[in-house]
């Protein structure tokens, strides 16, 4: 049989891809943890509900992984990406994680994660120009 390479954008593809990854993995996991999977989706919100942050992560098998914080520019320093992060953690412990995992560039927000006892496990150097810090907090 011959192949050949398609660079399209196909949902079905995508989810076939995803789905045998899963399969194939889920076979070297143990069974405890094995289907264990949640969105997390915060947003910061406003009295007429209009969104100005949040963090959107997902919990898989031990861990939580946070993969986008944002709070708008002009909310910052006042404490609410404290405050996601804490729910996130508090729903972390909740499923039995334990750790928390993410990434941040180095024009980001490293410093706010440090204070938040998370520890950079890994760098990439040159990601447009900037250090690509990998941080993991135990909890």
């Amino acid at each position: 049989m011959e192949m050949h390479i398609s660079n399209e954008t196909n949902n079905d593809d995508k989810s076939y891809v995803v789905n045998k990854l899963i399969e194939f993995n889920s076979r070297h996991f143990p069974d405890d943890l094995k289907g264990r999977y949640q969105a997390v989706n915060l947003f910061l919100k406003s009295a007429d509900n209009k969104t100005y942050g949040g963090l959107i992560g997902e919990i898989f098998l031990n861990y939580l992984e946070v993969k986008y914080l944002l709070v708008e520019e002009e909310f910052r320093k006042l404490g609410y990406g404290l405050k996601l992060l804490a729910e996130a953690e508090k729903l972390a412990k909740e499923n039995s994680c334990e750790f928390i995992k993410l990434d941040t560039l180095s024009f980001q927000a490293l410093d706010f994660y440090k204070k938040q006892g998370f520890e950079v496990f890994g760098t990439l150097e040159n990601v447009g120009g900037h250090t690509h810090y990998y941080l993991k907090k135990d909890i």
